[in-house]
């Protein structure tokens, strides 16, 4: 049935409250920002369960989140506003559970994870393995294979919904407008069945024939390299650029089949960047896909990089992407045996180019580049330019191969030191490697369904929670927040903020 509007109030407060939900991921960008709002506008939530693998230095899960989670910049708003009211919500309705997303039943005892099923209303997956060019065993197992326990806890909780966060990107090399629907493989033969779903059994056994017999051949960091080889080279058979969209296309096909008659939702971002307004403008954690160029022209590492100045590159902010994950969350609980596709994309309703985000960075790097003292070691002396890739191949190889050869020259000389210029090609050529498929767009995405969930929601909620890329202006975006965040949060130290654990608030 569809979701309907609540006149008195928010339909998604109405929704989630006292509603019991598990996430996954939340050690990474996006978990925290979804955490983070759920904390923050979502006061009477029932519980938010964090499933947290351990690690070598916190291997219990709340000493994990209380050093490496709760320690975040995300949540300084919180603590700002009413710090003592931000503990107790973590004492009270935080629930770490210390577990593995690849292993069967999480690695809980059979006991605990019947248990842990029975006290939730609701799954949010946004675990994933975001190397572009991982290992494809890893990739296949946490982008893939570890759905089939996310089915495992719905079926276990009474077909619990579930809201899957993939990417925009699944459309592979498929080229004109990507709807929110399931995608077709560009390349390969791959069988869909009469519910218009791909059946990959038969293809992941093929592929983990491969990776055995890679791994029966080689060894150490050649096994690595070579696995990372085999999934690029999957990849691309199949119709994707990388081994991650891949995997995630894959992920989908696993949740479709496996939670018929489920609530499914899958929610596919596109380049995730820095908040629009919260909970602060500007506010990211780490470098991701741009940035990874930003910070190369800003250091002048980069001057020339293959793309389509014409072509849309898609960016959202990180909070407009959390917003579409609650939305999303919101109406699983009210449609049952629902399954929906939304993309959380600006390509349609306020598309920017390549072109345009290239000037407005130089403009601002001209103009101020001394504000971004941690971005900008100086003004940067040359232009950033795009080109095709032929010319950019071209120029790199004719650059690089009497660069090269002076260098070796140098060192049969007895100089240790390498040619800075030989350096930077070899940094443009490794980020053209991972990035270039995303910077020749042939694609754009639509986000009219997402739209329509929000306006169905109704007023409130589009305030609450905006999921509308139409509200960025993106030169103040670019120039003013994205950058002035990038050398804020992902430039600077982490501020820690240590919270005690449940044993030591009892002891003191």
């Amino acid at each position: 049935m569809p979701y309907t509007v609540e006149k008195s109030g928010s339909n998604v407060l109405q929704a989630l409250r006292g509603k019991h939900v598990l996430i996954t991921g939340t050690t990474g960008f996006l978990g925290k920002v979804v955490l983070e709002k759920l904390i923050r506008a979502v006061p009477d939530i029932g519980g938010i369960h964090l499933l947290i693998r351990g690690n070598r230095r916190y291997p219990d899960a709340e000493d994990r989140f209380v050093n490496e989670i709760a320690c975040s910049s995300v949540f300084e708003r919180l603590k700002m506003d009413d710090p003592d009211a931000f503990d107790l919500f973590l004492e009270e309705r935080v629930h770490c559970v210390t577990g593995e997303v690849t292993a069967p039943h999480f690695g809980l005892p059979e006991a605990r994870f019947q248990e842990l099923a029975g006290r939730l209303d609701a799954i949010i997956n946004s675990a994933a393995s975001v190397n572009f060019r991982e290992e494809l065993d890893k990739a296949l197992q946490i982008n893939a294979l570890c759905l089939n326990n996310v089915i495992e806890l719905s079926r276990a909780g009474g077909e619990l919904p579930v809201v899957q966060v993939s990417t925009c990107y699944v459309n592979g090399m498929n080229a004109g407008l990507a709807r929110e629907a399931i995608v077709s493989p560009a390349h390969g033969d791959i069988q869909r069945n009469d519910d218009g779903v791909y059946d990959v059994d038969e293809l992941v056994h093929l592929l983990q024939d491969k990776i055995a017999d890679v791994k029966a051949r080689y060894s150490g960091q050649v096994l690595e390299k070579k696995l990372v080889e085999l999934g690029i080279r999957e990849a691309n058979h199949y119709g994707w650029s990388d081994t991650y969209t891949f995997t995630k296309w894959l992920g989908e096909q696993i949740l479709f089949r496996g939670l018929k008659g489920s609530s499914l939702t899958i929610l596919r971002p596109s380049i995730i960047e820095s908040a629009l307004e919260e909970p602060a403008p500007g506010w990211i954690e780490g470098v991701k896909v741009a940035d990874a160029i930003i910070l190369a022209y800003a250091r002048e590492k980069v001057a020339l990089f293959p793309g389509r100045r014409s072509g849309i590159i898609d960016v959202i902010p990180a909070d407009l992407v959390g917003n579409s994950i609650i939305l999303s969350l919101a109406e699983s609980l009210g449609t049952p045996s629902t399954h929906r596709i939304y993309q959380c994309c600006s390509g349609t309703g306020n598309p920017i180019t390549l072109g345009e985000f290239i000037d407005h960075l130089m403009a601002e790097a001209k103009e101020n580049y001394a504000t971004y003292d941690k971005l900008f070691y100086r003004q940067p002396r040359k232009p950033f330019i795009a080109v095709n890739r032929r010319l950019f191949d071209t120029v790199m190889s004719g650059a690089r191969l009497p660069l090269k050869a002076f260098n070796q020259a140098l060192k049969l000389a007895g100089s240790e030191r390498e040619l800075k210029a030989l350096r930077n090609i070899d940094t443009t050529l490794s980020l053209a490697t991972i990035f270039g498929f995303y910077t020749a767009p042939d694609y754009v995405f639509d986000n009219s369904q997402l739209l329509d969930l929000a306006q169905r929601m109704g007023e409130l909620d589009r305030n609450l929670f905006p999921v509308d890329a139409r509200r960025i202006d993106w030169s103040t975006y670019l120039r003013k927040i994205h950058l002035a965040g990038l050398n804020k949060y992902a430039l600077s130290e982490r501020k820690l903020y240590r919270l005690k654990t449940r044993k030591q608030r009892k002891a003191a």
